[in-house]
C-alpha cells in the first residue's frame, strides 16, 4: 500500500518541475519586448521631427525679419515680428482675404463637380451594362496615368477660343465632366463592394436607375464621397500650375498664385510676409483634414485604394 502511494505521487512531482523554467525566462522576454517598443517609438518620433521640420521652420521664419530668415536653420525664435502678418495681409494689390475667397470659390465648384459627376460615372461603370464598357473604363484609367502637362496646351487653346480665359470657369467646368479618373475609380471600387441585392430589391419595388442611385446607393457612399471631397479640397487648394495658366487678373488670383507674387525677381522680395501668409493658407487644410480624417481613413479602407 505504501509503495503504491509513493509511486502514484512521483509523476506529480516530475510534472511540476518543467513549469518553473518558463517563469524564469518570462522577465527577460518582457524586458526585451519593452526595449524594442521603446526603440520603435524613438525612431518614429525622430521620423516625425524630420517630417515636420520644414513646417516648423516656416512658422518660425514667419516671425523673423527678412534679413534673419535664410542662413539660420535653427528653430529657436530670438525675434518676434508680428508685422509680417499684418503687413503681408495688405502687401499685395488687394487684402489677402480676397485670394482666400477666390480659392474658396474654385474649391467649392471643384468639390461639387467631382461629387456629382464622378459618383454618377462610377455608378454607370459598376452597375450598368452598356456597349464598349470595358474600353471606356480602360480609357478612364489611362486618364489617371496621363500627366496634366500633356493636355494643358490644347486645353488652353480651347478655353481661349471660347473666351473663358482669365476666369474661374476653366478650373471648375472640367470637374463637372468627370475628368478626375482617380475619384471615378475610387467610387467604382466602393460601389462594387455594396451587395447587388439592394439594387434587385429596389428594382422589384419599381425603382429605376436614377432612384436606385440617389435613394439607395448614394447614402451608403458617404465614406467614398468624403474621401473625394477632402482630396479635391487639398489638391485644388494647392494647385498652382493650372491657376497660374488661366488666371492673369490680379483680382482673380488664388492663394498659390498670390503667394508667388511676394517674390519678385526685379524688385525687393518679402520672404517674411510670404511665409506668414503661407502659414495662414495652411490653416484651412489642417481644419479640413482634421474634420474629415475619420471619413478619409474609412473611405480608403473600404475602397481598397492604397
Amino acid at each position: 500500500m505504501t509503495t503504491e502511494t509513493t509511486t502514484a505521487h512521483r509523476p506529480l512531482e516530475t510534472e511540476t518541475v518543467p513549469s518553473a523554467s518558463p517563469q524564469v525566462r518570462q522577465p527577460r522576454s518582457e524586458t526585451r519586448r519593452r526595449l524594442l517598443g521603446f526603440l520603435r517609438h524613438v525612431a518614429l518620433l525622430a521620423l516625425v521631427v524630420v517630417s515636420l521640420y520644414p513646417v516648423l521652420w516656416m512658422i518660425v521664419s514667419s516671425l523673423r525679419p527678412d534679413g534673419f530668415i535664410f542662413g539660420n536653420a535653427s528653430l529657436v525664435l530670438n525675434t518676434f515680428e508680428i508685422e509680417n502678418y499684418t503687413g503681408g495681409w495688405n502687401a499685395l494689390g488687394a487684402p489677402f482675404s480676397t485670394y482666400l475667397l477666390n480659392s474658396a470659390v474654385v474649391v467649392a465648384g471643384a468639390i461639387v463637380g467631382n461629387l456629382v459627376t464622378c459618383s454618377m460615372a462610377a455608378y454607370a461603370f459598376a452597375r450598368l451594362r452598356f456597349r464598349f464598357q470595358r474600353p471606356a473604363f480602360a480609357i478612364m484609367l489611362l486618364m489617371i496615368m496621363l500627366p496634366v502637362h500633356v493636355v494643358i496646351v490644347p486645353q488652353y487653346v480651347l478655353w481661349a477660343q471660347t473666351g473663358l480665359v482669365n476666369s474661374f470657369w476653366p478650373l471648375v467646368i472640367p470637374k463637372f465632366l468627370a475628368t478626375d479618373g482617380f475619384f471615378v475609380f475610387l467610387m467604382v471600387q466602393f460601389i462594387r463592394g455594396l451587395p447587388r441585392e439592394l439594387d434587385e430589391a429596389a428594382r422589384i419595388d419599381g425603382a429605376g436607375h436614377g432612384r436606385t442611385f440617389f435613394q439607395i446607393l448614394l447614402p451608403l457612399m458617404t465614406p467614398a464621397l468624403a474621401t473625394t471631397a477632402i482630396f479635391t479640397f487639398i489638391w485644388t487648394w494647392n494647385d498652382f500650375f493650372s491657376q497660374l495658366i488661366y488666371l492673369t487678373d490680379p483680382n482673380l488670383y488664388t492663394v498659390p498664385v498670390a503667394l508667388r507674387s511676394f517674390i519678385d525677381a526685379q524688385s525687393q522680395s518679402s520672404y517674411g510676409s510670404m511665409f506668414a501668409m503661407s502659414v495662414v493658407s495652411v490653416i484651412p487644410l489642417l481644419v479640413a483634414f482634421t474634420l474629415g480624417q475619420k471619413y478619409l481613413v474609412r473611405g480608403i479602407a473600404t475602397t481598397g485604394g492604397k
